[in-house]
């Protein structure tokens, strides 16, 4: 077991949702990782709904002890839009989650961020999995902070095809220009988009295995993947689920599970059909220097 000096200390930033929840259960569950807290940030449902998520998965945890902060109800520029389609109105739909069993933190998602950064002995990895709302106005407000933030670890965007526009992966989609900001920022970053995440799949015979775990948590979360592998069967056909904010973890935490490959990326803000859009130069075309370690593949038995 890797001994309590050389974890690493992470943030989790998010906004559940199905697949948020299996990461922050993923992130607590690996012992490379030392979870100073969790930010949440409106996306799959609204930032009332998605705080009270995460408070309702630490409690399922037993890991009251897990500070949560919320962030603002609505992204930098534009009002929020959420995907009840997706995750059910609650944004956990489909399992009998306990109620939260502790309050989330009255300085809100930036202070918390700010101070939690500033107090730690060494620098942090971030890894945001939802909307890039609260990292994009930590790096705006606060930007000497950065030297604090040793890399991040998103979940968002894609090379290829969208999934919330032909365009534009959801993530990136719902606060456009704090991804930008995010982006642009000259800190290590390693993007998650869907051109790995559509490859980090489970389904029903891994509810299964969940269920035969015995525990509460694994009935739930077994029930849990059943509503989210729903929505997969009805929308596109498949009865496999991508576990897309879980990868990021998992990145994180097991170093050589996701193969990257180094890409200038950008983000598109103002096209009215393109909006979110994480433009990847993958022709090394005179101009920008890569910024980003793109994830391209993935261990799927590993994961």
């Amino acid at each position: 077991m890797t001994s309590t000096r050389t974890r690493i200390p992470v943030i989790l930033d998010c906004d559940p949702g199905h697949d948020d929840a299996l990461a922050i259960t993923l992130a607590l569950a690996r012992p490379e990782l030392d979870v100073l807290g969790i930010t949440t940030i409106g996306g799959n449902s609204t930032l009332a709904n998605t705080t009270r998520n995460a408070l309702r998965v630490l409690a399922l945890l037993g890991r009251t002890d897990v500070p949560v902060a919320a962030g603002p109800d609505q992204p930098l520029v534009r009002p929020l839009e959420t995907a009840p389609e997706v995750h059910g109105v609650s944004g956990l739909d489909g399992a009998d989650l306990p109620e939260p069993a502790s309050e989330p933190r009255p300085e809100g998602a930036l202070e918390f961020l700010r101070a939690t950064l500033a107090a730690s002995p060494s620098p942090v990895t971030l890894i945001p999995v939802g909307p890039l709302t609260n990292i994009g106005l930590l790096l705006r407000t606060y930007p000497a902070i950065a030297e604090k933030i040793a890399g991040i670890s998103l979940m968002g965007g894609a090379m290829g095809a969208g999934n919330w526009t032909p365009a534009a992966e959801f993530n990136i989609w719902v606060d456009p220009e704090a991804a930008r900001i995010v982006f642009r920022s000259g800190l290590p970053i390693t993007m998650h988009g869907l051109d790995v995440t559509h490859k980090a799949l489970m389904g029903l015979p891994e509810a299964d295995r969940l269920d035969a775990v015995g525990t509460r948590v694994g009935h739930v979360f077994a029930d849990l993947l059943r509503f989210f592998t729903r929505f997969h069967v009805e929308k596109y056909g498949t009865d496999q689920t991508p576990i897309h904010d879980a990868v990021a973890v998992a990145h994180v935490a097991l170093p050589g599970l996701v193969t990257t490959r180094r890409y200038h990326v950008d983000v598109e803000t103002n096209g009215d059909i393109t909006r979110g859009r994480t433009v990847v130069d993958d022709r090394g075309h005179p101009g920008e220097p890569p910024n980003v370690d793109v994830a391209l593949d993935i261990d799927r038995a590993a994961f």
